[in-house]
C-alpha cells in the first residue's frame, strides 16, 4: 500500500510520541515515581512504528520488556501506559504489571514479556488460532538478536515453518544482548540460521521507517495469503543504555555518536519535507500536538488513583 502524506505524518507523530513518552518516563523514574527496572526504547522508534504500521488493529502482537514503543504503536492508550508505569489503577494492567508487562487485547497486544524470547511462542499460538479460525489475522512478535540463542526461538521457528503459520518474526538487532556485543555471542548471520528452517529472511535498515514498513508489509501479505512466516532482521540501535543505570562501558562514545547522527526523530521529518512535500508548518504542528498529548498523559497518570489493597488477588490465575 502506497503511503499518503497523512500516513507519513502519522508515522512521525507516533515516533515522536514514543520518544517523548520514554524521555518523560525516564524523568519520572529518576525522581522515584516509577519503581523497578526501566528499559527505554529510545533510538528504536523506527522499527516499532514502521513494522506495526503494516498491521491491522485486530492483528496479534507480542513484544519484549523494551516494548513501550511497540505497545503505543499498536494502539495502547499512552495515558494507560504511563499510569501503568506509575502503578496506578487506570493502567493497562491496573498497575499490577509495570514497565515490562503492558497488555491490551482490545488492540491485539498480547503483552510485553520479561522472559527473553518467550513472546515468540505466544505469537505463534495466536497465529495458529487465526489459521484454524480462518480470520485472516496475522501475528507479529518482536525480540532482540540475543533472544535467538534461547531454545524457545528455534523451536517456535521450526513449528511455524512446518505449519506455515501466519506469523512475522521481527528481530530488532541493536548489536548488544544487554551488554554483550552480538559478535561475541553469534557466529553466523541470523539469516543463515533462519534459512535452516525453510523460512524467508530479510534484513532491513531499522533507522529507515519506510524501508521497515515496506518489508514488513510484504511479510504480512505473505502471511495473510497462507504462505507462512517471515523473519525480518532490522538493524537498529538504542541510543541510551540497556536500562536506566547502565554505565555503558561496553561501547564507545564515538559509536553512539555515529548512530545518534542518524536519529530518525531528526532525520525523518527532514526527509518528509525534502522528499514528500510536507511543510515545516505541518512538522511544527505534529510537534505541538505531541507536546500537548504528553502533558495530558502525565497529568492523567499522576492524578489517577492507586489500586485498592483489596484488589490484590483479582486478575490472578492460580
Amino acid at each position: 500500500m502506497a503511503l499518503t502524506q497523512t500516513d507519513l505524518l502519522q508515522m512521525y507523530h507516533k515516533m515522536l510520541l514514543i520518544r517523548r513518552f520514554e524521555e518523560k518516563a525516564t524523568e519520572l523514574f529518576l525522581n522515584g515515581q516509577i519503581r523497578g527496572s526501566f528499559h527505554p526504547c529510545i533510538g528504536q522508534e523506527g522499527t516499532a512504528v514502521g513494522a506495526v504500521f503494516a498491521l491491522r488493529r485486530d492483528d496479534y502482537m507480542t513484544c519484549t520488556y523494551r516494548g513501550h514503543g511497540h505497545a503505543i504503536a499498536k494502539g495502547l492508550d499512552p495515558r494507560e501506559a504511563m499510569a501503568e508505569l506509575l502503578g496506578k489503577r487506570t493502567g493497562c494492567s491496573k498497575g499490577k504489571g509495570g514497565s515490562m508487562h503492558f497488555t491490551d487485547p482490545h488492540v491485539g497486544l498480547l503483552g510485553e514479556n520479561a522472559i527473553v524470547g518467550a513472546g515468540t511462542a505466544i505469537a505463534a499460538g495466536a497465529a495458529l488460532t487465526a489459521q484454524l479460525d480462518k480470520t485472516g489475522r496475522v501475528a507479529m512478535t518482536f525480540f532482540g538478536e540475543g533472544a535467538t540463542n534461547q531454545g524457545i526461538v528455534p523451536e517456535t521457528l521450526n513449528l511455524a515453518a512446518i505449519w506455515k503459520l501466519p506469523v512475522i518474526f521481527f528481530c530488532e538487532n541493536n548489536l548488544y544482548s544487554e551488554m554483550t556485543p552480538i559478535r561475541d555471542a553469534i557466529a553466523a548471520p541470523l539469516g543463515d540460521r533462519v534459512a535452516a528452517f525453510g523460512i524467508a529472511a530479510v534484513t532491513v535498515d531499522g533507522y529507515d521507517p519506510l524501508a521497515v514498513y515496506e518489508v514488513t508489509a510484504e511479510a504480512v501479505a505473505r502471511a495473510r495469503a497462507g504462505d507462512g512466516p517471515t523473519f525480518v532482521e532490522a538493524m537498529t540501535y538504542r541510543l541510551v543504555g540497556h536500562m536506566i543505570g547502565d554505565n555503558e562501558v561496553y561501547r564507545t562514545k564515538a559509536e553512539v555518536a555515529e548512530w545518534r547522527a542518524r536519529d530518525m526523530i531528526v532525520t525523518f521529518p527532514q526527509r518528509l519535507v525534502s522528499e514528500f512535500g510536507v511543510t515545516p508548518a505541518q512538522i511544527t504542528g505534529v510537534e505541538a500536538d505531541v507536546a500537548a498529548e504528553i502533558a495530558e498523559v502525565v497529568r492523567f497518570a499522576q492524578a489517577s488513583p492507586w489500586p485498592d489493597p483489596s484488589e490484590i488477588a483479582e486478575d490472578v490465575w492460580a
